[in-house]
Order: C-alpha cells, then structure tokens, then sequence
C-alpha cells in the first residue's frame, strides 16, 4: 500500500477545473488532474483534512489544512467544496410551527426562502461547537445556520432549540 500524499503549506499548486473538480502541480514535477475535493469530516472539519479523489473514487492525496496552503489554491479548492456541499445557510428563521409532531420552519437563506419539516428535534437538529447549526429535513436536505449568535432577535424566539 502506497503511503498517504499530504499536501501542506506550497507543496502544490491547485487550479480549479471545473465543476467541483481540481487539478494539481506539485512542485516535484508531478501532475494530477481532474480530482474531486471531500471533506474527510463535512461536520465538524471545515477546512482540514481534505480528501482529493480521482474519477475511480481513490484517494490521491489529502490538504491537512486549508488555512495554510496557498491562498490560490486554497480558493480553488473552498469553491468545489461549496459546489459539491452546496447547503444553503440560514439567514433568518421566519416561521416556525408544531404540527403532528413535525417541526415546520420557514427561513430565508442565502438561495431564497425555504419551507421544511423536521422530524425529530433531537437527531435531526446538529449543535455544533463553533457556534454553527445544522438541520436535516425530512426529504434529508441539508440547512445550516453558520453562526447562531448572528442572528436577529426574531429568529432566536423562533428558533427553540436547545443551545
């Protein structure tokens, strides 16, 4: 088994391809091209340890931080990442409601307003450490409020979840 390539600091260079795709210059020459940017950890590792995987699903290489790669690069690659994780973000909780033991929210998000159910409140309502929220609907789309502090005061009456 061949050992795991991490690319750190300007080890490489990562230009963007197309959609969700990159291609990647090492600077010992060696070429990689059309790879696929995943997070290793969509959750809790926003910018650390980023898989890079061909068209076969394998594994080339792995960013151990976007932080400290080359900001080109790094710009490269946070726009496959948004493409592929494309999870609208929450601006303003505009409606919520109890109805059969649905939780039905209206919001507004960065791709418009949104109208969802949850399921359950505890499973399918994510606080997350850094201050970010996480919801799963009941079709198992994706929602995320990206910093639950920066909300406005009518979001948080709306909002009931446990913090």
């Amino acid at each position: 088994m061949a050992e795991r390539l991490y690319i750190n600091a300007d080890e490489a260079k990562i230009t963007y391809r197309d959609f969700a795709r990159v291609d990647v210059l090492m600077y010992d020459g060696r070429v990689f091209e059309d790879l696929e940017p995943r997070r290793l950890f969509p959750l809790s590792g926003l910018t650390k340890y980023i898989t890079l995987i061909d068209r076969d699903m394998k594994e080339v290489a792995v960013i151990r931080d976007l932080q400290h790669i080359l900001p080109e690069s790094r710009q490269a690659v946070e726009k496959c990442l948004d493409e592929y994780y494309m999870i609208p973000k929450i601006t303003a909780i505009l409606d919520r409601k109890e109805k059969n033991g649905l939780l039905k929210y209206k919001v507004d998000t960065n791709y418009g307003i949104r109208e969802f159910d949850i399921r359950n409140r505890h499973s399918d309502i994510k606080n997350l450490y850094d201050g970010r929220v996480l919801f799963r609907d009941s079709d198992d789309n994706r929602y995320e409020i990206p910093d639950i502090m920066k909300l406005d005061k009518k979001s948080w009456l709306k909002i009931n979840i446990d913090l």
